[in-house]
């Protein structure tokens, strides 16, 4: 979906939806990161609220040095969830008798599982073919992002550089596999790498853009598609044509060649002309680093990824996890990175195929076991590096992909935040609920064989928001 600037709230309860929201971020953790900021200064504008400010972070620019260090966040260990030894309210079988029927609705199609579990102590709760690996379009990305948190961390940032023979006759623009380069970054790269030049004294001859760091297909599977530009490691704005910043929107047909053509033209307006046009190539053993720019903290990305369910960010995600393990940096060996990560949280597998990052293509399989399994880990204090897989979650009538979901006075707006799915014939919806008594739940909701996502989307939604009345 499109992203959107107006917060939507039914008349009348708009005080109370803000501070249900809020209750739901705090259980699902810190405001923390591009999203959780603007959610906590949507509700300031109308509600008044303690609690620390931490501010907007400064846009990332171009240095010629290291990366920065990682962005102020909250302390790495979160106060635990409440853990009684038995689960008030929502019980084993209250929850069946509820969920039982709403399952069986006809807009869910011939195929759907179910996986609840609570969230504190990962005690499951309720499935329904819980353990089956289904198809689970974009809540795969739920797997991608704590893969890529797992093997990077929170802090890690992805870096776009430009580098050049020790002549500075030839300058190489390399990309590091941030689809968030944007032309403002882009722009202050081109000052900062033609200001190295003149300290230098150069003139280059050559300019080459290098996209080595990806290996395979630049392709993905479902072909020239206006949810998924090329995958490459170089590209600006996700290759995007038009003023959009998230969903479909029409693609540049070689990303890293426009990327590289842009720079050209930013260096020229800075006096440094190249004769020739911008060539792929490779950076040059020895290259001497002119300038480099770097992406938002890891941490920023999980949480765009999942609050807009960004596939060509996914795919970064997926090839940074497969850089960091020593696994190619395609598509197959992204896909053997991710659950290779998967398998050291200890998370059930259960028969897992991971084809893409971002769940585009049809022969992905996960169980909603897996799912929920994911999500809990996200909500352990011993695993405060996974926190943003939660905190990235839409949240249900006011952000991402379900600001138009649970709206009209729905009393599970702000305490359902979650992954949506959808591909023809499938919907999914993956997340957390907040139950009347305060304790999170970690559900997942996948359908096969739908016939309408018209049909299919109110059903899930009514089995998440059932839990919310736990």
């Amino acid at each position: 979906m499109l992203e959107r600037n107006v917060l939507r709230l039914a008349a009348g309860s708009a005080v109370a939806g803000v501070a249900l929201a809020a209750t739901a971020a705090g259980l699902a953790g810190p405001w923390d990161g591009g999203q959780r900021t603007a959610e906590r200064d949507r509700a300031a504008a109308r509600v008044a609220t303690g609690g620390a400010h931490h501010g907007r972070a400064a846009a990332p620019g171009p240095s010629a040095g290291r990366a920065p260090a990682p962005a102020p966040s909250a302390p790495a260990v979160l106060a635990p969830l409440a853990a009684p030894a038995r689960v008030r309210g929502a019980s084993a079988t209250a929850l069946a008798g509820v969920l039982d029927p709403l399952l069986r609705a006809p807009g869910l199609g011939a195929t759907r599982t179910a996986s609840v579990v609570d969230a504190a102590t990962g005690r499951p709760l309720y499935g329904y073919g819980a353990a089956t690996p289904v198809v689970p379009a974009s809540t795969v990305k739920i797997a991608t992002a704590a893969a890529a948190l797992s093997a990077l961390g929170p802090g890690h940032r992805l870096t776009t550089a430009v580098v050049a023979t020790r002549d500075a006759r030839t300058v190489t623009l390399v990309g590091g596999g941030d689809p968030t380069l944007d032309g403002s970054r882009l722009e202050a790269l081109a000052a900062a790498t033609a200001k190295a030049l003149r300290a230098r004294g150069a003139a280059p001859a050559a300019l080459t853009y290098d996209t080595s760091l990806y290996e395979g297909p630049v392709r993905h599977r479902i072909g020239a598609d206006d949810n998924i530009a090329p995958v490459t490691a170089l590209m600006t704005r996700a290759g995007r044509l038009d003023g959009s910043t998230s969903g479909p929107a029409p693609r540049a047909a070689d990303p890293a060649r426009e990327t590289a053509r842009a720079f050209a033209e930013l260096l020229a307006a800075r006096g440094v002309r190249v004769p020739a046009a911008p060539a792929p190539g490779r950076a040059p053993h020895g290259a001497v680093r002119l300038a480099a720019t770097h992406s938002a903290p890891l941490s920023a990305l999980v949480e765009r990824t999942l609050t807009h369910s960004d596939n060509d960010l996914a795919e970064a995600l997926a090839r940074a996890t497969a850089r960091a393990t020593r696994h190619p940096a395609g598509f197959d060996g992204a896909g053997r990175a991710v659950r290779e990560r998967l398998r050291r949280l200890g998370v059930p597998l259960d028969g897992a195929v991971l084809a893409d990052g971002s769940g585009l293509d049809r022969r992905d399989r996960v169980s909603a076991r897996l799912l929920t399994a994911l999500l809990a880990r996200a909500a352990d204090p011993a695993h405060p590096e996974l926190r943003p897989v939660l905190t990235g979650l839409p949240v249900g009538g006011f952000s991402g992909t379900l600001e138009d979901r649970y709206t009209g006075g729905s009393p599970a707006a702000g305490l359902v935040r979650a992954k949506t799915g959808t591909l023809a014939g499938v919907d999914a919806l993956a997340g957390t609920a907040v139950t009347r008594d305060g304790r999170l739940l970690a559900f997942a909701f996948l359908a096969s064989n739908t016939r309408s996502p018209y049909e299919a989307r109110p059903a899930l939604d009514a089995l998440a928001t059932a839990l919310t009345a736990a």
